[in-house]
C-alpha cells in the first residue's frame, strides 16, 4: 500500500515536470488538467501576433494608419503582405478586440481601445 502512493507521488511530479516542459498538451492526454502556473502565455506569432506584440508595447496609443503599422511590423521583424496586416488589424478590432477602427477621409486608422 505504501509503494502504490509513492508510485502516484512519482508519477504526479513526472506529469509536473512534463507539463512544464512541454505544455498543457501533455496533461490533457494523460486525462488530468492542472494548472501550474497562473501565467498565460501569448502567442506573438504571425501578422495577428506581430501586431498583438505592437499593442504590447504601446505602440496603439496613438491613431496609427495601415502603412505606419507595417513599417513598425517590419522593424521588429515581421515582415508581411499589406492583405496580411490588414487582415490582422481587422481581426483585433472586432467589437470584442484591442483596438477600434476609425475611418478618417478614406482610410482607417486604429487606435487601442479604452
Amino acid at each position: 500500500m505504501n509503494d502504490l502512493k509513492e508510485i502516484s507521488k512519482i508519477l504526479q511530479n513526472h506529469e509536473k515536470r512534463i507539463f512544464t516542459l512541454e505544455g498543457s498538451s501533455a496533461m490533457k492526454a494523460s486525462g488530468k488538467v492542472t494548472k501550474i502556473s497562473n501565467t498565460e502565455r501569448v502567442d506573438y506569432s504571425g501578422p495577428t501576433g506581430g501586431t498583438k506584440y505592437l499593442i504590447s508595447k504601446g505602440f496603439f496609443k496613438e491613431k496609427r494608419d495601415l502603412a505606419s503599422v507595417r513599417e513598425q511590423l517590419s522593424q521588429d521583424g515581421y515582415h508581411y503582405s499589406r492583405q496580411a496586416a490588414h487582415e490582422a488589424l481587422k481581426i483585433l478590432s472586432k467589437s470584442a478586440g484591442p483596438l477600434v477602427a476609425l475611418k478618417e477621409g478614406k482610410r482607417k486608422t486604429y487606435v487601442e481601445r479604452k
